[in-house]
């Protein structure tokens, strides 16, 4: 979401202001750069409890990074519930998940240095609070109504709505976790272009990264149960539309089917958020809720729409893949990797495309329950997903290879594909990892995982 006092004024009255201020986003291939995001849950070390807002939780890890590493604060109202350094902000999700959208780097040796010295700062500043953080795709011992609520005023209105649309989406915002890659497109053909490969093959990530096997201290008969929450969250914003795929489909096409299909939550003015939850945003342009104080519709207001839709990959001025959970650094910085070497060496991306137009769209997005139960071991054209997975990740090496960005030791980034190589390799999910020990040494004893997952 755009930052309340940084929006832009100008009135919106078209579906082509929206698209050209999407378009904007376009940059030459040279300078493309990566920025990945990545939650994780706050547990106390006393009883595993998620730490609140405050007192001595969440507010006060705020203002320790502040003062320590030089972070400014982002305020809703007088609560800080962000910060800002640079192109690298800290956001809080609903239950105070913890998430770093890091800096524009150019490099995914940038990115793991990046990632190791967040976690850094966040434990030191955490730990004299008494609390640490584990990436985990789905809380695995709380219960919904055990999750705290920080103090954002999108949020109140996104829980008031939510139960109306779907049946888990109050778990999505408080119990689930992932880490995503924005990545640049060069124009309205690239975009296209990258946006069905990503789409197509958001599955495939999914049940490479599954990482959510366990609801409320038990084995959920999930491996990715956060991507099963997804499914029963909200229709109207989710999962992967078939407007994306059809013939004509461009930035004006995205921009209309926002504008007339995925409604509304909010509108910030004079400091505070305005519930239009379920209102077509097509309505507001005309001047139709002038009576609740919303007034003019705004290009900021346009840019925080965006922010509201939940599609596996979202279009903003740069595309962002969401179908991933949560896990250890390696993993993370590896889903990075993955979408890396699939979309910006162009020789892999026309790969990727010829691997994606062997199947209709829809085959892909059929994938999406089965592999949120069985990860890799879902089926997929007389084989598994496994081996679908491991034409992608081949293709990825190619590309990482191609890019030739080399770190100290002059290793290229095909480095951090490596945990990827051994799941393609028939090697287990982190998924099946955290169930072996379940029923193994931690003899059912599921807050083992939490110092076992901290980061």
């Amino acid at each position: 979401m755009s930052n309340p006092g940084d929006a832009d004024a100008t009135p919106i009255t078209s579906a082509r202001q929206l698209a050209d201020y999407l378009a904007a986003g376009g940059k030459p291939r040279e300078h493309f750069t990566i920025g990945t995001e990545h939650e994780k849950f706050g547990f106390r070390y006393a009883d595993y409890a998620a730490p609140p807002y405050e007192p001595g939780g969440i507010r006060a890890l705020l203002e320790g990074m502040a003062a320590t590493d030089g972070w400014a604060p982002i305020l809703d109202g007088t609560n800080p519930i962000g910060l800002k350094k640079g192109t690298a902000s800290v956001s809080l999700e609903p239950a105070g998940q913890f998430e770093l959208s890091g800096g524009l780097v150019g490099t995914l040796h940038d990115t793991r240095a990046e990632m190791d010295a967040h976690n850094a700062l966040v434990r030191r500043v955490a730990e004299p609070l008494g609390f640490g953080f584990a990436p985990l795709g789905f809380h695995p011992t709380l219960r919904r109504e055990q999750m705290p609520w920080m103090p954002k005023g999108r949020y109140a209105i996104m829980r008031r709505h939510m139960p109306t649309v779907g049946g888990l989406g109050l778990d999505m915002m408080t119990r689930t976790c992932t880490v995503q890659v924005n990545l640049d497109f060069a124009d309205e053909a690239d975009m296209v272009r990258k946006m069905r490969v990503a789409l197509a093959l958001q599955p495939v990530a999914t049940a490479l990264f599954a990482n959510s096997p366990f609801t409320e201290g038990r084995p959920n008969g999930y491996l990715s149960y956060r991507a099963h929450v997804w499914t029963d969250t909200d229709p109207f914003r989710t999962g992967i539309p078939g407007v994306f795929f059809e013939d004509g489909f461009g930035f004006e096409r995205y921009a209309d089917w926002l504008i007339d299909n995925v409604p509304m939550y909010f509108v910030y003015r004079n400091g505070g958020y305005i519930d239009l939850a379920g209102q077509s945003f097509r309505r507001f342009m005309q001047g139709a809720f002038g009576a609740t104080g919303a007034g003019t519709a705004t290009m900021g207001d346009a840019a925080d729409h965006l922010t509201t839709v939940f599609t596996d990959v979202r279009l903003k001025r740069f595309i962002e893949m969401r179908g991933a959970d949560a896990g250890t650094v390696p993993m993370m910085v590896a889903q990075s990797a993955l979408w890396v070497g699939l979309i910006y060496d162009p020789a892999a991306l026309a790969a990727a495309e010829a691997l994606v137009r062997r199947h209709p769209w829809t085959e892909f997005a059929a994938l999406r329950p089965l592999v949120a139960r069985r990860a890799l071991e879902a089926p997929w054209q007389g084989g598994t997903v496994r081996d679908l997975a491991r034409e992608m990740v081949a293709i990825a090496e190619d590309g990482l290879r191609a890019r030739g960005r080399r770190d100290a030791l002059g290793r290229d980034e095909t480095v951090h594909l490596a945990p990827l190589r051994e799941l393609v390799a028939g090697g287990p999910t982190q998924a099946e990892r955290w169930l072996s020990r379940f029923n193994g040494e931690w003899n059912g004893k599921i807050t083992e995982i939490f110092r076992s997952a901290a980061v």
